[in-house]
């Protein structure tokens, strides 16, 4: 397989900010068919583009080795079924599906169609985390006690055209922010001991859940998550404390803001943060106190499809396995459950896998 031909499963905003750009412009790659409903927006874009009209339409394409799916939670499961049975390779967004069931039974399917099924985690690739991986890979702060992450926003007005805000299954910012912030714990920590959640419905018109504060027990290690929409004036993204000193880091990596005013992901300085939301480092390094400014690493969402390109190509293992989107919806059902309860749970359930 010379150039990975790719369906790709709808054409909002996830399709044409997250996936489009980085197919179109890895060598590896080749976008041949897109399914619009009712659209032929793709075309303006990428004019050499099939468009059709059912993902059993694109799914008849034998020329198609990849399938991505960006349509909205509900579907997820269906059509990434219907992918594999199709012995097509599969990258899913997030949330991988509605249920763990259901995302246990799309593992099932896959390992046994041998095609390769991805979650598509692109905040494995930002700014922030990257740099928070080496600054505790580095053991800079010692024992991390504390993590506290944030994925705060200011949408106080209704969007009643953002099915992410109906009451459907997989919708409220639980099913939408979660998965980000959850994975890069998973990613970072392995799986915690209990949890403790409060799901809110702040904004007078909510029909959905619009806050959350999860509070994930590791020992001596404490994370707690939160993420809302009515944060006019966010602070820092992330607080990690350690026995040694602090990681406070601010601010927002540049990919995703360039991606929707229409910029393609090339050239050297892609993905590299302004220096005055560097993050702060307090720690005591050799005996010496010191509290400067510590370098962001580039962030790079086009890492996830290099890298899946070798698994595809080359059979090496997958990064963003459909295990860990397991884990993340487990995750999820089980801090609605501990919200209901009012109450702290056990963290059962959850697969042992192997994050790095």
């Amino acid at each position: 397989m010379n150039t990975i031909k790719v369906g790709l499963v709808g054409f909002g905003i996830s399709a044409k900010v997250f996936h489009a750009p980085f197919i179109s412009t890895n060598p590896n790659y080749k976008l041949v068919s897109v399914v619009e409903r009712h659209k032929q927006e793709s075309k303006e874009k990428f004019p050499d583009v099939q468009v059709v009209r059912s993902i059993d339409e694109l799914l008849q394409n034998d020329a198609i080795d990849l399938v991505v799916i960006t349509t909205p939670n509900e579907t997820h499961f269906p059509y990434a079924k219907a992918a594999l049975e199709a012995g097509k390779h599969v990258v899913l967004e997030k949330p991988v599906t509605n249920t763990s069931a259901e995302a246990k039974q799309l593992a099932d399917i896959g390992h046994r169609s041998g095609k390769v099924l991805s979650v598509y985690q692109n905040r494995r690739y930002v700014s922030d985390f990257l740099t928070i991986q080496e600054v505790l890979d580095k053991k800079l702060l010692g024992e991390v006690h504390t993590f506290e992450g944030h994925y705060d926003r200011y949408r106080a007005e209704a969007r009643p055209q953002a099915w992410r805000e109906h009451e459907l299954p997989g919708s409220g910012i639980l099913f939408d922010l979660g998965p980000h912030l959850l994975d890069q714990v998973l990613y970072l920590f392995g799986l915690p001991n209990t949890i403790a959640a409060d799901i809110r419905k702040q904004r007078q018109h909510a029909r959905v859940d619009d806050y959350f504060d999860l509070r994930l027990d590791y020992g001596f290690l404490k994370v707690i998550l939160q993420a809302g929409m009515l944060v006019r004036e966010p602070g820092p993204r992330y607080l990690i404390h350690g026995t040694h000193g602090s990681f406070v880091k601010s601010g927002e990596d540049p990919q995703e803001t360039l991606l929707r005013a229409g910029a393609l992901p090339v050239g050297e300085d892609w993905g590299k943060e302004k220096e005055d939301i560097y993050g702060i480092l307090h720690t005591e390094v050799a005996g010496k106190i010191i509290r400067e400014r510590y370098p962001s690493l580039k962030g790079d969402y086009a890492a996830y499809y290099k890298n899946l390109q070798e698994s595809i190509v080359n059979k090496k293992p997958v990064r963003e396995r459909i295990e860990h989107g397991y884990n993340t919806i487990r995750l999820i059902e089980l801090a609605f459950e501990s919200h209901q309860k009012q109450s702290t749970i056990s963290c059962t359930g959850l697969l042992p896998v192997a994050y790095r």
